[in-house]
């Protein structure tokens, strides 16, 4: 089951949203998705948060993260979200918010949510229309947990490496999840759970 992010604690995940202000995009180009990720990247490191899954749409972005301390995801969310939109205001020549308000967030809180989340996270594009398989959209983890493709932001989560003792069979389970549609109670919750999770209180302004 998902529930929304009071229990913030040490080595629990969370499905955290983050959406653009009135569904704007947050993502013009290339160039955009790669800033972004490299200040998550250095965020993430700095408060101890392993991200397992996630996925830049145009207009939001979704990560299955756990942190290693209390309030790690919040301070890493700020500390991303405020380099970020520097980046991009310097950078299209506008001034002023970016984000719809603060972060969701959804604590995982069931196993077999979390590879399930993993799925639903992975998805979004072939949800949305953008492509007909996840490996064809560029800017998700699909191709690390799926494929094997190296990328420096992904921390597999012990329950994905539960999934085979070896690197290729394990590869080859995962994509085998994506062959069978989400069941529709938990994809619903999923679905819920993300649009309905609360905002986080507030954290300190302070850049990490």
């Amino acid at each position: 089951m998902t529930r929304s992010a009071r229990l913030d604690l040490p080595g629990v995940p969370q499905h955290v949203v983050q959406r653009g202000n009135n569904r704007h995009a947050i993502f013009v180009a290339d160039a955009d998705r790669r800033f972004f990720l490299a200040a998550l990247r250095l965020a993430a490191t700095r408060n101890d948060v392993a991200i397992h899954a996630y996925v830049l749409m145009d207009n939001h972005v979704h990560l299955l993260a756990t942190p290693a301390c209390t309030g790690a995801v919040g301070r890493m969310m700020q500390s991303t979200g405020v380099r970020y939109v520097a980046w991009f205001n310097r950078r299209y020549g506008r001034s002023g918010t970016l984000w719809e308000g603060r972060y969701r967030a959804i604590v995982i809180e069931r196993d077999d949510y979390l590879l399930a989340c993993h799925r639903y996270i992975e998805l979004n594009p072939l949800r949305a229309g953008l492509v007909a398989r996840p490996g064809a959209f560029g800017w998700s983890s699909y191709a690390a947990n799926a494929d094997g493709i190296p990328d420096p932001l992904v921390t597999p989560h012990p329950i994905y490496l539960a999934l085979a003792a070896s690197a290729a069979r394990r590869r080859a389970h995962y994509r085998a999840l994506f062959e069978v549609a989400l069941d529709p109670p938990m994809l619903a919750g999923l679905r819920g759970g993300a649009r309905n999770a609360r905002r986080p209180d507030s954290v300190s302004d302070t850049v990490t």
